[in-house]
């Protein structure tokens, strides 16, 4: 017996789908972990390129996006035990230049921007309030690391009830193979997984176009 049959036959793996309302959260893409002489590595440039296209799709159907950067105070006062394990997190501040979200994947004035210190986007912010004051019911996963700040995302949004969608291909670490064990194990136990080109057919197809006023 496959691993994969053992889940099976224990009834894992089912599939939660899309609701009514979508929202892409764009998990800690920011220049930091785009350098692997910092945080990166792996695949995560290929999975930014990924969420690149996804971003533009979701802007031009009007789902709601929102992005996280860890981000420290100056003086310390914030550090805990995460900078325990990994000390170089405590040069992610507001202002550092590591902390900053890539070019590609620059906010746009009305697109939320969490400021988190644990790796989960849900831990000690706002999230869950902007998400259920915007009706939202799916949450779309993009970001790095995939064994790290997106599953914890990714198990706090299934435990807060959201219908949970790991965008397959615009997920990271730097490290190929916890990428894979947790892609596996995240799509039996608590999300989907989707490509960025599903993703995008079901928006094409479930959704219509954001109308822009035209210029006068």
């Amino acid at each position: 017996m496959s691993e994969l049959d053992i889940y099976k036959q224990q009834g894992f793996g089912n599939r939660s789908g899309f609701g009514n309302k979508p929202a892409l959260v764009i998990v800690d893409f920011v220049n930091g972990f785009n350098d692997p002489t910092a945080f990166g590595g792996g695949n995560i440039p290929e999975a930014i390129a990924q969420t690149a296209i996804l971003l533009a799709a979701c802007r031009k159907h009007g789902v709601p996006v929102a992005y996280t950067r860890v981000v420290y105070a100056d003086d310390g006062s914030d550090h805990g035990v995460f900078c325990l394990k990994a000390p170089s997190l405590k040069n992610l501040t507001e202002t550092s230049p590591l902390s900053q979200v890539v070019p590609e994947l620059e906010p746009q004035r009305g697109e939320y921007i969490l400021r988190k210190t644990q790796p989960s986007a849900f831990f000690g912010t706002n999230f869950t309030n902007w998400l259920t004051s915007n009706g939202i019911d799916t949450l779309l996963v993009t970001g790095c690391t995939t064994s790290g700040c997106v599953r914890a995302t990714v198990i706090d949004s299934m435990s807060s009830n959201f219908r949970t969608i790991v965008v397959k291909d615009g997920v990271g670490d730097r490290a190929l193979g916890p990428h894979e064990a947790n892609l596996f194990d995240m799509e039996q136990k608590y999300a989907d997984l989707m490509t960025t080109a599903e993703i995008v057919a079901h928006l094409e197809k479930s959704s219509k176009p954001v109308r822009t006023a035209a210029k006068r």
